[in-house]
């Protein structure tokens, strides 16, 4: 809610073209912005965050991971490795948690990210999945 309150002031201008400034007298309205109204007892509710999931398979390279995970979430190299290490290790790896939307598409990322030029039999990209974090 806007409060206004007349009131009369100096209004001064530059005119570059001219060199001078020009003052004259001019009657305008000052707003002030009222204080706003708030409940304290609504919570401010977050959506709720989904895990990215890597899956493993036997037809990608750790420099495929690692190009991946640079290109599609920003990782480091040595953040790269790691999940390459922990897919190849347990089978899977958190790449990222986030909302569902941005989630689901990292997940159609990875999916399109393409083959592992580096192994002759690899016929996709990798397989992601979402999951709700708990």
């Amino acid at each position: 809610m806007l409060r206004g309150q007349q009131s009369t002031g100096l209004a001064t201008g530059f005119f570059p073209g001219r060199g001078e400034t020009v003052s004259h007298r001019e009657e305008f309205t000052v707003f002030e912005q009222a204080d706003p109204v708030v409940d304290l007892d609504e919570q401010v509710k977050q959506q709720p965050r989904y895990h990215v999931i890597l899956w493993n398979d036997e037809d990608h390279t750790y420099e495929y991971v690692i190009k991946m995970m640079r290109a599609l979430f920003g990782h480091s190299v040595d953040q790269g490795y790691e999940l390459a290490s922990q897919v190849d290790r347990q089978g899977q790896a958190i790449c990222l948690t986030t909302t569902m939307e941005h989630a689901e598409l990292k997940r159609d990322q990875i999916h399109a990210f393409g083959s592992d030029s580096l192994i002759g039999r690899c016929q996709g990209a990798m397989s992601a999945s979402i999951e709700p974090e708990c």
